[in-house]
């Protein structure tokens, strides 16, 4: 039902940092920032003395937001998570909680897009130049994108004086940039400015990012998975960007006592010993980590049966979704869930768990309906699945 949520961080805002979220305004040549302050000083003064991640694993309730994150997680190709609900019920707090639970990936040494070295095609254009690709083991970088962020900063800008000057194409790469082969995480996503989602639209469809300046061009990977969170009653979410993410999640406040105390007890917890509450839950954040990493291994090899499928499309139809990406997300999601729950099999029930995550947010509104779409999904499964 909730997650020991904290205040959602707005642009401008400074973000706890960790090992694999990736900061807005780092410094463009891949260097890390400096994290150690003059020994002058004192610790509590320090602006990067932050808390660590509150932990995924000592989240409470919220089971459907954080089966969509782990999800997400397995089979990126899914599409991302649009977390979408009531103030304070935490969805920062589990995506940045993901986001320290990730397992590191190969990446090629000093590439600013972190490219995969086991995949060729895949390379940016400095990283094809190497006769020699040297791999490293780096953090699946989460990045936040600012509601002000300006367009250069999302997706990066030529040097122009250095173009015409020297002749060099002087590229700063952007937020889309550090966001390659990770997770691009906007708070607040469905106030949003407009041209920034055209933007990213583009972008997420054909998983390149392009700059033109003056006649100048570069184009450098930019494959990510998108994560919004937001609340319904300050906007609505354009369709052509709502059609973009593969699950939707509906988080509410809870109303059952136990779990309010048991949320408000482990933030309680959190604060007074950051150190000693993540330690405590380190063990199972591993465990799900390990879990993660078998997932994906086994991934590839898993077997969707025909009747899986079918059913899948059933579904669709009876619900009226436009297009095929509805059934695509229903078989990717079931078979991610399957992965991580270790199946040898994508089963109906399997399918029936994810489908309100996966179809909610494509259903057309219908008048003579007043159900809400999560309702109509549920019914829909119920008819259809059981048979």
């Amino acid at each position: 039902m909730i997650v020991n949520g904290s205040t959602h961080a707005r642009a401008g805002e400074k973000v706890p940092a960790t090992s694999a979220i990736v900061k807005p305004l780092q410094a463009e040549t891949g260097r890390r920032p400096r994290t150690t302050p003059p020994e002058s000083t004192p610790p509590e003064a320090r602006p990067d003395a932050a808390a660590p991640t509150f932990p995924f694993s000592a989240i409470v309730g919220q089971d459907e937001m954080r089966r969509a994150l782990l999800i997400a997680a397995v089979d990126p190709s899914v599409g991302g998570v649009l977390v979408f609900g009531d103030r304070g019920t935490g969805k920062s707090t589990a995506i940045r909680g993901l986001a320290a639970l990730l397992p590191p990936m190969a990446a090629v040494a000093g590439c600013p897009y972190a490219c995969d070295p086991g995949r060729p095609a895949e390379l940016c254009h400095r990283c094809r130049e190497q006769a020699v690709l040297r791999a490293e083991a780096v953090p699946v970088p989460v990045v936040d994108l600012p509601l002000g962020a300006t367009e250069d900063r999302v997706v990066g800008a030529l040097d122009l004086e250095r173009a015409l000057t020297r002749g060099e194409k002087a590229f700063e790469p952007g937020l889309l940039a550090r966001a390659n082969r990770g997770f691009l995480y906007i708070d607040e996503v469905n106030l949003l400015e407009d041209h920034l989602v055209d933007l990213l639209l583009d972008v997420a469809a054909s998983g390149v990012n392009t700059v033109e300046r003056e006649g100048l061009s570069i184009r450098h990977p930019a494959r990510f998975v998108l994560v919004g969170s937001g609340n319904p009653e300050e906007g609505e979410l354009r369709p052509q960007l709502l059609d973009r993410f593969g699950l939707a999640v509906e988080v509410t406040t809870p109303t059952d006592l136990a779990v309010r105390i048991d949320v408000v007890r482990r933030r309680d917890a959190y604060e007074r010993d950051p150190a000693a509450f993540c330690a405590h839950y380190a063990k199972t954040d591993r465990a799900i980590r390990k879990t993660l990493t078998a997932a994906r291994a086994r991934l590839p090899g898993l077997h969707v049966p025909d009747a899986t499928l079918e059913a899948a499309a059933r579904l669709c139809l009876a619900l009226g979704t436009d297009g095929l990406r509805g059934e695509l997300t229903l078989m990717r999601t079931a078979r991610a869930l399957a992965a991580y729950e270790g199946a040898d099999t994508v089963s109906l029930d399997h399918l029936a768990r994810i489908a309100p995550s996966a179809l909610r947010h494509r259903l057309r509104r219908n008048p003579l309906d007043e159900s809400g779409s999560t309702a109509r999904v549920t019914r829909a499964v119920a008819e259809i699945l059981s048979r």
